[in-house]
Order: structure tokens, then sequence, then C-alpha cells
């Protein structure tokens, strides 16, 4: 039993209580007061019903005996379920070089690591880049269409892998320093980089599916958040505002601008509502390379390094969150979730600073450009 307080759960008992059932806390469930073990086990029979209805989930309505971090104290509600085998990727289809790297090191982003050179694209990357986007748009329209209460997010990444497949393209997260999917699925807490696993997804939900698509030597990076379900309303404000958080900094994509007044914006936008901006991840330069400079924070008053320039090609995704901007992580050394277990969104585009500003390169190719929630408002 652990030292808390609250009033004791036995019928007709209304002391003060300051013991707290051991199944409860190792399975995630707050409350459950006893003011002594006497109440406790009076209450036995009717208490241990609520462990069978969360069936050692914390929670979650489904049904789950995977537990891979027995010690482990969650900051929220999910949990992980098992994994699915990695999925190959045909051998005709180019790959980039983290792709067969036993660690999944990429050695040709670390050649440059440290260095705050921002690489200016020429007309044939630009057109590499233009076209690995267009597709990792697509993948990423499928992924959209899977998303739904009850689909497993192992069943997303199935998607997301086949889709890519079908565009001879290589699903960039696969191995990259190990990274066991094709996707990132993020639900609820997770902030990003979560694993899909097979979770069915839960009315409520929001699920984050992260797409990179390598095709001809290029990678194009997007995500979006997704509703599951019927959302509640501060949970839709919350995708919401994250979407606006990406547009506004957009905007001020173009030629002369510092990279560190994108955090400004973002950061200006989400405060005004309440939210919080994670700062632990950030945006990046992306061409050949998945990762490289620049280095683009999400939050103000960053020391980001760079001025934009014409044919500089990076993303901005930035990660709000309900609670706290600090984060942890799961013991699979990936899952960056809210260090409080309250819930995060996230948005990501990959941009190309041209002459007069900036071109979406990741945009929707219809309803003119606005993500999928905005064209049921």
């Amino acid at each position: 039993m652990a030292l808390a307080f609250g009033m004791c759960e036995t019928p007709g008992c209304k002391t003060m209580a300051s013991l707290q059932c051991p199944t409860c806390l190792k399975i995630g469930i707050q409350g459950s007061y006893f003011c002594t073990q006497d109440c406790f086990k009076r209450s036995w029979k009717t208490h241990k019903v609520i462990h069978q209805i969360a069936k050692g989930t914390g929670g979650d309505k489904s049904s789950n005996e995977y537990n891979p971090w027995p010690s482990y104290h969650y900051t929220g509600k999910l949990r992980p379920y098992k994994k699915e085998p990695l999925r190959e990727v045909p051998e005709h289809i180019k790959r980039p070089e983290y792709a067969t790297h036993p660690t999944g090191m990429s050695l040709s982003e670390q050649a440059v690591r440290g260095s705050a050179q921002i690489k200016v694209l020429d007309d044939e990357e630009i057109e590499g880049m233009r076209v690995a986007c267009k597709l990792g748009r697509e993948v990423l329209d499928e992924a959209a269409r899977t998303c739904d209460v009850g689909v497993t997010t192992a069943e997303i990444d199935k998607a997301v892998h086949e889709a890519c497949i079908e565009r001879e393209c290589y699903p960039s997260p696969l191995n990259y320093y190990q990274f066991p999917a094709s996707c990132c699925t993020s639900v609820n807490e997770v902030i990003c980089h979560g694993i899909p696993d097979t979770r069915p997804l839960q009315d409520g939900d929001i699920c984050n599916v992260d797409v990179t698509v390598y095709h001809n030597g290029f990678h194009g990076d997007l995500n979006e958040t997704f509703l599951v379900g019927n959302v509640k309303p501060e949970v839709r404000k919350l995708v919401e505002v994250t979407y606006e958080c990406l547009s506004k900094a957009i905007d001020i994509v173009r030629p002369g601008e510092k990279y560190r007044e994108i955090g400004n914006v973002i950061q200006k936008h989400a405060q005004a509502h309440g939210f919080s901006v994670v700062r632990s991840y950030c945006g990046h330069g992306i061409h050949r390379l998945f990762h490289t400079a620049p280095s683009v924070p999400h939050y103000a008053k960053n020391k980001a390094v760079g001025v934009m320039k014409p044919g500089h090609c990076f993303t901005i995704e930035p990660m709000i969150s309900q609670g706290t901007w600090r984060d942890e992580m799961w013991p699979d050394t990936w899952t960056a979730v809210t260090a409080d277990g309250q819930w995060s969104a996230q948005f990501e585009h990959t941009l190309l600073v041209t002459e007069t500003g900036c071109d979406i390169l990741t945009k929707r190719l219809t309803n003119d450009g606005k993500p999928w929630f905005m064209d049921r408002s």
C-alpha cells in the first residue's frame, strides 16, 4: 500500500484514507483509497471488479496482457501492446544507406553532424524533393483513410508500408537507428516517435501519423494528427491550434528570415490558447539526408543558427501539449510522452525556400491544402 490521501471507498466509511490499492497503482487506476487494511479486505470482492474491467491496461478499454516493463511508471493511461514483425521491402526498391546497416546508423548524417552549414539545393535536387514529397503526401493520405475506431496502429503501419512499395518508395523510418516500423504512430499523450502496435484505437483518441518516404535518393517528410471517433472539444481545440501554429510559422518563411523566429511565432500562438510547446524535438533540414542542418526549434527565444535562403529545404513540425512542455521517454528508447500524461498533437510539412517565399512540398493536393479535419468543420 502506498501513502496517499482521499475518502475511504468502503461503503459507509467516510474516514479520510491514506492507503491505496497496490494493484490499482500498478495498472494505473487513480484513486482507490482505504483507511485501514480491514476496510480494504472487506471491500475486496467488489473492489477487484475494477481490476477485471481494466484488464491490466491502466484504464484502456481494450484487452492487453503484454507488459514489457513491469516497474516502469507511466505518465498517462496509454500502454504498449505487442509489435508486429519487421516489414520487408522488395530488393528492387532503392534504399538509404542505413537500411542495411546493423545499427541503422546513417554514416552520411554522422559525417556532417555538428555542422551548421545549410545545403542549397540545385534544380535537379529540388525536382527530386518535389517528387518525394508528393509521394509522401499520397502515402499519408492512405493512412488517413485507414485511421478509425478499432483499427490498430500496426494496421496503419501496414497501409503506409504497402502504399510506399506501390510508389517505389522505401519507408524512411524503417531501421533508421533501428526504428522497427515504417511510420510513427503517436497516440494521445505520445508526443512523437510512437511505435505502431496491436492496440486498437479507441473512440475519442487522437493519433498522429508521421510518414517519410525515400524515393530516388530523396526523403519527403510530413505528418498529421487525426481525430478518432468522438473527440472531446478541448482535444479538438488542441489539434486545431497545433495546425494553426504550423500555418503561422510557414507564413514567415522567406529569404532573409532567421530560423530562430519560427519558434517565436509558434509559442506565441500556442500560449495564447493555454498550450505549451515541446522543446526536446525540432524541425530539420532534409533532402538526400533524412535529418541535417538547419535545426528548427519550435519554442521562443531559441538559439537556432542560420538565415533562410532560396534552395533551403527543411521541416517545421510543432508538437503542442495541453499541460507541461516537458517530456519523458518510454524504455523502448523511442516513444516520447508528456511528463504529466496530458495529450499532445503535431503537424508537419516539408518546405522549400523560394525567391519570394516558400513552397509547401507536402501540401494537400485538394481542398486548398487544408487538413482533413478542417474539411469537415
